[in-house]
Parts: C-alpha cells; sequence; structure tokens
C-alpha cells in the first residue's frame, strides 16, 4: 500500500530520497561491449542468442520485410500513428535554428552554423512493453535536424524476424533509413563502434533497461547520447476538487512501466489523500501489469501532504520530476513557479499520457532528478554548432596587443608569437 506523509513531521529523506534496486550492471555491460569491439559480428550474435533466444539471418531487416510487418498493423492504428507523427513535426519545427553572421566591427566576420549530425542510432526497447511511440518521438526531430542516416536498433523476435510490427510501422511513418534487429548493450556496442555488418553512428538516443542505459553510459565520449534515463516518474499536484480515482488512474499510468518506477502525489486534502490510497488499491488489481504497478507503488510511490499548493510546488522543484501534473482548477496561475520538471501537464482533463503520444512535446524526458539540468529530447540534440571568425590585416593589428597580452598573462608566449608574426618584417602594426 501507498505511503502517506504531513510534509514537515517527516525526515527529509522519506520525502527526497529516490529508492536505488541495488542492481549493478556496469561490469556485467563492460564485458559486452569489450567482447563486441574486439568480435564483432560474432560477439553480437551471441548475446542476441544469449538474451533474445534469436539468430537472425541478417541483423539488418531489408525493405520487404520491413514492409510486410508495416503492413500487418491495423490500418485505424496507422491513422493513430500518422496523426500522432504530425501533431509531433508541428511542434519541434518550432525548435529548429538558424545560424548568424556578425559584422558590425571593421574588418571581422564572426558567426555560427548550425549544422545536423551525419549519422544517429535509435535505440526502441522491445522488452516487457514495445514502444511504436519511440520511434516517432526519437526520429522525427533528427528529421527535422536535417540528420543524413537514421539507424533503428531494436530486439528481434525469437524466429529472428521483427518482434513489433508496430515499432517497424512507426519507423517507417517517421522517416528511418535503416533497421536492425539487435537489443540490448549488444546493439548500443555495435551502433557506438561499429562492425562489419552495423555501421557506427554518431550519436546514440532512446529509452531502455538499466543495460542500455549503462551501455550508453559507457560508450559516451566514443559517441553522443542524449541523455541517461532512469525508471519512469510522475508527479501529480492536486487541489482538494479532484476526483480521487481520475488522480490514482494518472498515477498507475507510470507505475505500470516498472517496478522502479515512482508515482508520487502532493495535495492538500487529507481526504484526497486518503482517497486515492483506496483506488489505488481497487484499480491495481484489474491492470494487465498489475504485478509490476503493484511493486512500484509498495516500493516507490508516496503521498506527501502540504500546506498549501505553493508548498506543493516547491517540494515538486526539489523532485525534479520526469513528468509533473498540475491537477488545479487555474494551473497557469501556477506554472510560472515551476522551475524543475521535464514536462508540465496543466489542469484536470490532461493526464500524462496524452504526452507520450499524440499532444506533440517530445516524451523523451530527464528523470532521476535530473530536470534541473538536462532537458527533454529536442531538435538541438540532432545538431552540432560551428563557430567561425575571420580578421583583416588592419582588424588584428587594432587587436594584436590584447590578443598578445592575455596570452603572456597565462604563460602562452606561442600564441602572442602567433599574432606578432603576421607583422615581422612587414612594418609596424596598423
Amino acid at each position: 500500500m501507498i505511503r502517506i506523509f504531513e510534509y514537515g513531521e517527516v525526515g527529509e529523506s522519506e520525502i527526497f530520497d529516490r529508492a536505488d534496486d541495488g542492481r549493478d550492471v556496469a561490469s556485467a555491460v563492460r564485458g559486452i561491449i569489450a567482447d563486441v569491439r574486439a568480435n564483432g559480428d560474432a560477439a553480437v550474435r551471441k548475446y542476441t542468442e544469449m538474451f533474445d533466444g534469436a539468430s537472425p539471418e541478417r541483423f539488418e531487416a531489408d525493405r520487404g520485410e520491413l514492409e510486410a510487418a508495416a503492413a500487418s498493423v491495423e490500418p485505424e492504428f496507422l491513422d493513430t500513428m500518422r496523426r500522432a507523427a504530425a501533431n509531433i513535426e508541428a511542434f519541434h519545427r518550432r525548435q529548429v535554428r538558424s545560424g548568424f553572421v556578425i559584422s558590425d566591427r571593421d574588418g571581422v566576420v564572426t558567426g555560427q552554423r548550425v549544422l545536423p549530425i551525419a549519422r544517429v542510432g535509435l535505440y526502441i526497447p522491445g522488452g516487457t512493453a514495445g514502444y511504436p511511440s519511440s520511434a516517432l518521438m526519437n526520429c522525427i526531430p533528427a528529421k527535422i535536424a536535417g540528420v543524413g542516416e537514421i539507424i533503428m536498433a531494436t530486439p528481434p523476435g525469437a524466429d529472428g524476424g521483427i518482434k513489433n510490427p508496430y515499432i517497424v510501422a512507426a519507423a517507417l511513418i517517421a522517416g528511418v533509413d535503416r533497421v536492425f534487429k539487435i537489443g540490448g548493450a549488444q546493439a548500443v556496442a555495435a551502433l557506438a563502434y561499429g562492425t562489419r555488418s552495423i555501421p557506427a553512428v554518431d550519436k546514440l538516443v532512446g529509452p531502455g533497461n538499466a543495460y542500455v542505459a549503462e551501455a550508453k553510459r559507457q560508450v559516451y565520449g566514443q559517441v553522443g547520447i542524449d541523455m541517461i534515463a532512469g525508471p519512469s516518474e510522475i508527479l501529480v499536484i492536486a487541489d482538494g476538487g479532484c476526483d480521487a480515482a481520475v488522480i490514482a488512474a494518472d498515477m498507475l499510468s507510470q507505475a505500470e512501466h516498472d517496478e522502479r518506477a515512482s508515482a508520487v502525489l502532493i495535495t492538500v486534502s487529507r481526504e484526497l489523500a486518503c482517497g486515492v490510497s483506496g483506488e489505488l488499491e481497487r484499480r491495481i488489481p484489474s491492470l494487465p501489469r498489475a504485478d509490476i504497478a503493484r511493486a512500484s507503488i509498495d516500493r516507490n510511490g508516496k503521498i506527501i501532504v502540504a500546506a498549501s499548493i505553493e508548498q506543493a510546488i516547491a517540494i515538486s522543484n526539489r523532485l525534479a520530476p520526469e513528468h509533473l501534473e498540475l491537477c488545479l482548477d487555474n494551473p497557469f496561475d501556477f506554472l510560472s513557479l515551476v522551475e524543475n520538471a521535464g514536462s508540465v501537464f496543466l489542469g484536470k482533463h490532461c493526464p500524462e499520457a496524452v504526452g507520450d503520444y499524440c499532444a506533440g512535446p517530445n516524451h523523451t524526458l530527464p528523470t532521476s532528478g535530473t530536470a534541473r539540468f538536462y532537458s527533454p529530447l529536442s531538435v538541438d540534440d540532432f545538431i552540432k554548432k560551428s563557430s567561425f571568425t575571420y580578421y583583416s590585416r588592419e582588424a588584428l593589428g587594432r587587436e594584436a596587443d590584447d590578443v598578445a597580452l592575455f596570452a603572456e598573462k597565462e604563460g602562452l608566449t606561442a600564441h602572442a608569437r602567433s599574432v606578432r608574426a603576421r607583422f615581422e618584417g612587414g612594418g609596424d602594426l596598423p
């Protein structure tokens, strides 16, 4: 059963500490990565057989295989995914950056170029749940950014074929270029370092289990990554006028993801707190993923009774949740107080689930309190910025003394001489 706390009457650790399941997968992942680096496709095949019980004839799915899988998807769901894709595209197109040029100093031109990353790898899991929505959310911003090639890795089925046709259909709608039937830490390693049949990418994005997250951590530096994603989180701030059944349903929408997921309610109403606790107990047994939801609620769930909505938001800012629902009659009055949250859902008719699928903002969000310094996945994650500078001889002459003085104060004499050398034997500085 979920725990209920009165804020201020328990230690802060009860409120702010996040659960740790104690799993240490770093050593196992390090071994997988080293094996893939040394042995390439053979190692990938070994781990695919070991973890997925499959041995694909070819890791890469050909176009016919992809189209056959997509053709098996119900037309109404294809239409749903296309509508969601349109909303995601419309939102992310507003994020496109432009370069700039500054030429307001005589003889000096500076500027910034915005360039797409050449090749990106998307990891789309296929374990206890498959997520076609993640294919849309990860690929569409990359396409908008102009990424040259987008490669998706997703685990194979037991027969070595496509495991989840919904993921493939979403990938084709979003514009994925190539699909590889590989999963787990071995897929991350293969995409980071490349093998004979699997190309190396420049950046890796997408969700995954603890092994995938740790593999991304370990290959960072060889490739870029989006973030280290932890378990799913939802924090609901609710006034006393909310429906307990609705709040419980929203909390369970994240608890069903993973036993390590956390669902938190902060409310000003003790009556609502007790009502939500009872609704959770009533609803959990009816869920297909009841065992997962039960473990999540019992281990990581909590209800906090606060003195005011302002105090509730202050608590939330310290927790910095992945998903924050402001279930209030006047949510826009409080939005400016929210400082740390991956994505905010406003009002009593805006469940977090709309953000997972159809609203448009990205659902790849910072977890584990990292919303204090990370942002949702965006077009920015698929670009790189390069600056440029031009000086005429006269402009360099005007600033030569300043550059040389800086260099000499830092003990970098050759820096200073690289400026002075341009005027040696050529007369005085302009």
